[in-house]
């Protein structure tokens, strides 16, 4: 199981750009967090959740 924001995910593996995509979010206006690390955006195509994972991504919003 992966956790993703809270959320448990019954999957042993899963491609992070799939995730994203079936869930709406757009890679440019987001951060990502697996395992208290930051995924660098050049490594969201290739990377690849496994079991235990716990993960977070956070929208970022503009203002001022």
């Amino acid at each position: 199981m992966i956790k993703i924001n809270g959320e448990i995910i019954d999957k042993d593996t899963l491609k992070l750009t799939d995730y994203l995509a079936e869930n709406n979010y757009k890679s440019t206006r987001i951060a990502i967090e697996c395992n208290e690390e930051i995924v660098p955006k050049s490594m969201y195509e290739s990377f690849i959740l496994h079991s235990g994972d716990v993960v977070e991504i956070v929208s970022l919003v503009g203002g001022g």
